[in-house]
């Protein structure tokens, strides 16, 4: 009995230290612009959306809501994230699509909005201020 415990021990201890594999990385985050900043623009208004360069894992896709506050998400999609696919806006202004997949995502809450994708895209958290627009995890 003692034996087969040890045997079921070292078992599921070795199952359980493969890689993970579907999630996008953790990365550290921190961007801050004026509001003012021309890269901003398109956040004047509902709707509109930016791209980042250089932060997260393969970009920020920065997104005013309609009520006014802001969402951020990590444009490496949540898809077969090993494969570092960044995901680019639509033209109507609600979705963001896969190139490589073409899964689409809500850009009110990062949700998936068409397969094959089925988690979200990473949010991150963002705080403004009168003058600046702060972005982290």
């Amino acid at each position: 009995m003692r034996n087969t415990l040890i045997i079921i021990f070292a078992a599921l201890t070795f199952m359980g230290c493969g890689k993970i594999e579907g999630v996008v990385p953790s990365v550290p985050v921190n961007f801050r612009a004026s509001k003012t900043d021309p890269r901003l623009a398109a956040l004047n208004s509902a709707g509109g959306s930016v791209v980042i360069s250089g932060y997260g894992v393969a970009g920020l896709l920065l997104y005013r809501q309609a009520d006014g506050t802001y969402s951020c998400y990590d444009r490496c999609s949540s898809y077969q994230p090993e494969k570092l696919c960044a995901v680019s806006p639509d033209a109507t202004g609600f979705t963001a699509t896969d190139p490589c997949s073409g899964a689409k995502f809500s850009l009110s809450d990062g949700s998936p909005v068409k397969a094959p994708a089925v988690k979200s895209l990473r949010a991150y958290t963002v705080n403004v201020s009168n003058f600046e627009i702060f972005v982290s995890n």
